[in-house]
């Protein structure tokens, strides 16, 4: 039997919910509100799907289950295909911001400068570029005046539920 491989072991990270207790839309919500955060504790995986082919029993689990929750919503065959890797995909390049920001940070102080201060320096310059354009600036100033913390978890929420939305238009019936 072949030892399990790092990225086949994080797959256990996400929860499988029951189909008999859960309708598909709350499955598919949970889902991927675990793949998110999964990929964001581990932003080497994300890179890593550009460059390695990902097989194993864990992540096996996690996309049969996947096939059910599409199929439970009444997906069929290839369509059930095609609504799971919307989701997966929509996911991965969420998280392909937070990944990147990790290893950015990573190589910034292992060169010995403070990660904090350049991203500081670069969104300083961005917003002074920003400002140039009509529409970006009246984003950065209604920005100025609120509070973007919750900001990209209300963005990726907004996202997901437009996805499943166009999903759900979408099913026979």
């Amino acid at each position: 039997m072949d030892r399990p491989r790092a990225g086949d072991l994080v797959w256990d990270e996400i929860g499988l919910p029951d189909l008999d207790t859960v309708g598909w839309r709350t499955a598919a919500v949970a889902m991927a509100g675990d793949l998110h955060p999964m990929f964001t504790r581990h932003p080497w995986l994300v890179q890593a799907f550009a460059t390695h082919l990902f097989h194993g029993e864990g992540k096996a689990r996690h996309d049969d289950h996947n096939l059910a929750v599409y199929e439970a919503a009444g997906f069929v065959g290839p369509e059930a295909d095609r609504a799971a890797a919307a989701v997966f995909t929509y996911v991965l390049g969420n998280a392909s911001s937070a990944a990147a920001t990790a290893v950015l940070t990573r190589r910034i102080e292992r060169d010995g400068g403070d990660a904090e201060e350049v991203f500081a320096a670069t969104m300083k310059e961005a917003v002074e570029v920003g400002r140039r354009f009509p529409r970006l600036r009246s984003r950065i100033d209604a920005l100025a005046a609120s509070d973007y913390a919750e900001a990209p978890v209300d963005a990726f929420a907004f996202g997901l539920d437009c996805l499943l939305d166009g999903l759900t238009a979408r099913l026979p019936g």
